[in-house]
């Protein structure tokens, strides 16, 4: 099919999807506020914007992003690379590639997350500038990075979820008592920002692929949850970091 008649489908399905979206604001500046749009211009011209951004991040998606992350997911698992051609057995150490990979790719989409990016400018600026913006980022992809090379060895393995979930929230709970107050909102908030619009497609279908890739995996059952590793070690990141700090300053205050 011709890209323009995909990115014409892609739009209409755009504009459904958004239509709801304008419908209630209108509602509620016109009927309950009663009062005029401020800059009506700029307000049309913004939706349109976002209508045709949206179109084609979306097109970007079908296109590129998922077919990427497959085609890396299964050429890093390949035999040749992992060292089971002629039906030899394969560990799962012997996909420390897809790891890596996996890892890398947490670590550099979470840097550029535009979600993550606006939590950490508005974190700088209400916290007169002790929450550095940088300082933020860098220990939220460090998270990610970990969760999600930890959840490509839970696809390679095959070992259930639900152990790594129920131990993850287990620490989050420990650490939610005992980490300074003013940064627990902030690190549940930093889980849920990592899994937008760059980290999401990339991590997804790197999920689905190292399922088709690794044999005896099922992609319905185990090419999922990457995401939930992702939201989840943020925020052990972001608190453990904290508590960290606030050792190494009470230390120093001593001295």
């Amino acid at each position: 099919m011709p890209v323009g008649s995909d990115f014409g489908s892609v739009l209409l399905a755009t504009l459904r999807d958004v239509a709801p979206i304008v419908v209630l604001v209108l509602f509620f500046q016109i009927v309950v506020l009663k009062r005029p749009i401020p800059q009506l211009p700029r307000v049309i011209l913004g939706a349109v914007y976002v209508v045709i951004g949206l179109a084609l991040f979306l097109m970007g998606l079908q296109k590129a992003l998922f077919p990427l992350g497959e085609i890396m997911a299964t050429q890093l698992s390949s035999p040749a690379l992992v060292g089971g051609e002629g039906g030899l057995p394969v560990g799962w150490w012997s996909y420390y590639w897809i790891y890596a990979f996996a890892a890398m790719v947490g670590f550099a989409t979470t840097i550029a997350e535009p979600a993550l990016i606006a939590v950490a400018f508005k974190a700088h600026e209400v916290s007169a500038g002790t929450i550095g913006q940088w300082g933020l980022r860098v220990t939220v992809a460090i998270g990610v990075a970990f969760g999600l090379a930890l959840g490509a060895f839970r696809i390679v393995s095959g070992t259930p979820i639900y152990l790594y979930i129920l131990a993850g929230y287990v620490v989050v709970l420990v650490q939610t008592i005992f980490a300074p107050k003013h940064i627990i909102a902030l690190a549940y908030d930093s889980g849920g920002v990592t899994t937008s619009t760059v980290t999401v497609p990339l991590v997804a279908a790197l999920g689905l692929g190292l399922s088709n890739a690794v044999p005896g995996r099922n992609p319905a059952l185990d090419g999922f949850g990457l995401i939930a590793f992702a939201s989840l070690f943020p925020i052990i990141a972001v608190m453990g970091y904290a508590q960290v700090m606030e050792w190494k300053t009470g230390k120093a205050s001593e001295r």
